[in-house]
């Protein structure tokens, strides 16, 4: 599928140029997605290719009684090409949204560059935010995990992982990774990088880890929790750019309450996981072959991180209200100073008015004047 041009040019740019790799960037990532896809027809490339397409490391579990054999997955170093293939796929359908939502959306709305830019960020994270929840969701369900909050510590390590959970954590660590070239294909200005990459390295800082040292029940109860609020602050951005202010300023407010409920029970969580749970079999030494890295020291560096990451967000959080503060009162200040202005220019008009009637009518002014303060 030919992803248009957006531009209105009728010009060709040259072949390799920076201008056509942006323009064409979602079909020759599609081309190279594809080449793994047709390497599985092959019986001669079907071994390498599936190591980026397929989910790899995979364990067999046999029946038990009347319990069913099951196939759970692990952790490996082939991954890597795992995340590779499917951050393809990721710019793919980031350029899939762009051209038949947003794009759509934005000649309707006549936004401003820096309006259209935001927007366009907005809008893509709230696709990825709620398929990420109602996903993450569904996991927590079937893994039952929200019955018991002992489940998220007990049985440490949990190195096999469903089908399912391992690939909600390849598409995070995917997503992520692809912002990266998004950067580039969606030409943002140096002002915003600086935002988009912070935020960008952070998530995928924080679900790396995470899927390393083996704690995806905890990073995924996390991760839900974060997302959900988040999708609820980029639709409401979504409205204010849409002009719907009403239905702005009431997300504004919910995301306002719920902002800091979720940085309070991220934290919670963790000090639960991190400090109580899992020092229960806390152990003094790691073992890389049985993938328990449950020491006091790896604990408590997961646990600062954690409460660092939200008191980031929460001073952000702060500052940003502040500002709004500071720029309301800035309004109220400028719109008090320009009635005051209006005032006096008013009272000035009038004084001169007065002063080039004669003498007996100034006095017959005056005293109309008078008479009609000290009605009112």
């Amino acid at each position: 599928m030919a992803i248009k041009r957006r531009l209105g040019s009728s010009k060709n740019p040259p072949i390799f140029s920076h201008e056509f790799v942006i323009q064409n960037h979602a079909d020759i990532v599609s081309c190279i997605a594809m080449i793994f896809v047709l390497g599985l027809l092959f019986q001669a490339t079907a071994p390498l290719t599936s190591m980026f397409v397929v989910m790899s490391h995979n364990v067999s579990i046999p029946a038990i009684g009347d319990e069913p054999g099951s196939v759970l997955y692990t952790t490996g170093p082939k991954d890597v090409a795992l995340v590779f293939f499917y951050t393809l796929i990721c710019i793919v359908m980031h350029a899939v949204i762009q051209e038949y939502m947003l794009d759509k959306l934005n000649r309707r709305l006549h936004l401003s560059k820096v309006k259209h830019s935001k927007f366009n960020e907005s809008g893509q994270l709230v696709v990825f935010y709620i398929l990420s929840v109602v996903w993450g969701t569904e996991i927590i369900r079937r893994e039952g995990l929200w019955l018991s909050l002992s489940s998220l510590w007990s049985g440490y390590p949990h190195l096999e992982m469903t089908y399912m959970l391992k690939f909600f954590f390849i598409i995070q660590l995917s997503y992520w990774l692809h912002s990266f070239p998004e950067l580039y294909f969606q030409k943002i200005k140096k002002d915003e990088m600086s935002s988009r990459v912070t935020y960008a390295t952070l998530y995928l800082f924080m679900w790396t880890l995470a899927y390393a040292l083996n704690l995806t029940r905890v990073a995924l109860c996390l991760g839900v929790i974060h997302y959900f609020v988040e999708i609820l602050f980029h639709a409401s951005r979504l409205f204010y750019f849409a002009d719907s202010s009403r239905l702005a300023n009431v997300g504004f407010r919910i995301w306002n309450v719920l902002f800091v409920l979720a940085r309070l029970g991220s934290i919670t969580l963790s000090v639960l996981t991190f400090w109580f749970g899992l020092s229960l079999t806390s152990r003094s030494d790691l073992s890389w072959s049985e993938g328990n890295y449950n020491t006091p020291l790896i604990r408590i560096n997961l646990l600062v991180a954690v409460g660092l990451t939200q008191a980031w967000m929460m001073w952000n959080f702060i500052n940003f209200h502040l500002k709004r503060l500071r720029e309301k009162a800035a309004e109220v200040n400028a719109s008090k100073k320009k009635q005051a202005k209006k005032l006096a220019e008013k009272k000035k008009k009038e004084e001169q008015e007065v002063n080039e009637l004669p003498e007996v009518d100034q006095n017959t002014k005056i005293t109309q004047r008078s008479s009609a303060k000290s009605k009112k």
